[in-house]
């Protein structure tokens, strides 16, 4: 029993980590493809920047969307990453 505690808490630290390093990555791209918007310059694809919310960015490129002023005109965004994030919460709950 005890040592089922210890493993859960491994993996939640795991997961910690995890979304905090997918967050900055979701921060890092969504400034850089803003920057790249404003400069004409090659952008980030929009099917990397949804990936990067499905593996657990969403809340971080959510609010950096809003912060910036980036994609919030795009239907596919502004729903989807919502949508993206409601989904994650369910699977946690279903965990």
């Amino acid at each position: 029993m005890l040592y089922t505690f210890i493993e859960r808490s491994d993996n939640v630290q795991h997961l910690y980590i995890w979304i905090i390093l997918i967050s900055v990555i979701a921060v890092l791209l969504t400034v850089k493809d803003k920057y790249a918007a404003r400069r004409k310059m090659r952008r980030v694809p929009e099917r990397i920047l949804l990936t990067v919310a499905a593996l657990g960015g969403s809340v971080a490129m959510f609010l950096t969307m809003q912060i910036v002023r980036h994609k919030t005109k795009k239907a596919k965004f502004m729903l989807g990453i919502p949508l993206i994030f409601v989904l994650q919460v369910a699977a946690l709950c279903l965990v």
